[in-house]
């Protein structure tokens, strides 16, 4: 690792890898190899593309439980291993929606730096019932497996997502998430592609003292805007050719937000 990438102030990059849909998911196609293919050559295009780290996530596959199936597991275990193996810079796992035991499992035995946690300490209403938070069974396995040094990036009010309790305010959920032993807070839009609203992050900034992640919306035309508050910008639908998620990585798409933070 060339410079510390979770620190306040870092401006850090963060490439998400997209997985193909896992075996047993609704749109798995029956290849297993093009799943790990998929994901190391999208790895590969955005080191190549100079971000600071890449977090590979079971995004295909919808519609999403709270928790991965044994198969689900085994298949991230595997794509993340080879992603760890091909690239050079930091490798983080997000085992979605909310399955911090998996992640912290799958980034423990790959050698993963960090994992993504969206509903750390908030309840939350989506598409497959009541998420409850998780920050207690997080930071307990964390410890007994040893690897305190694997960061937790904690979502606070996570998109595709609603609060069961919605006069909770986001300071609140960033404090608790903090105190709780997030290494990081990560803030979005409500969905993926939509921008985070700048002063959601400014909210955030003030009442914590870890970094602050924009988790959703960053492109070319607002990063700069965006980490001139945010400590970092975890980056997925716009650097897909159309902001489709199961197209690969685009090299001149990353190259062009990357430059847009650089203008």
């Amino acid at each position: 690792m060339s410079r510390e990438i979770f620190t306040v102030g870092s401006q850090t990059v963060i490439g998400m890898v997209h997985c193909l849909p896992l075996p047993t998911t609704a749109g798995f196609d029956g290849d297993y190899q093009k799943i790990l293919d998929h994901a190391v050559q999208d790895a590969k295009t955005l080191e190549a593309a100079g971000v600071d780290a890449v977090i590979v996530e079971n995004m295909g596959d919808t519609p999403f439980s709270a928790l991965l199936n044994k198969t689900q597991v085994a298949a991230l275990a595997a794509a993340t291993m080879q992603v760890k193996n091909a690239v050079n810079i930091p490798v983080g796992v997000d085992a979605a929606f909310n399955d911090c035991e998996a992640n912290l499992a799958i980034a423990a035995i790959t050698g993963a730096s960090f994992i993504r946690v969206p509903v750390f300490v908030d309840t939350v209403v989506f598409t497959d019932g009541i998420i409850n938070p998780c920050a207690k069974k997080c930071m307990e396995m964390r410890k007994a497996l040893g690897k305190e040094d694997i960061k937790i990036l904690a979502d606070v009010q996570v998109k595709h997502a609603h609060m069961l309790l919605p006069y909770i305010s986001i300071e609140q959920s960033a404090k608790e998430a903090a105190e709780n032993g997030a290494d990081g807070i990560i803030v979005t839009g409500t969905q993926i592609g939509e921008e985070t609203p700048i002063d959601l992050i400014q909210r955030v900034k003030k009442v914590v003292k870890v970094p602050v992640y924009a988790g959703s919306g960053v492109k070319a035309g607002n990063i700069k805007e965006q980490l001139q508050i945010a400590d970092g910008a975890i980056i997925g639908s716009s650097l897909k050719e159309g902001g489709i998620l199961s197209n690969p990585i685009s090299y001149d798409l990353v190259k062009e937000v990357l430059d847009g933070l650089n203008a």
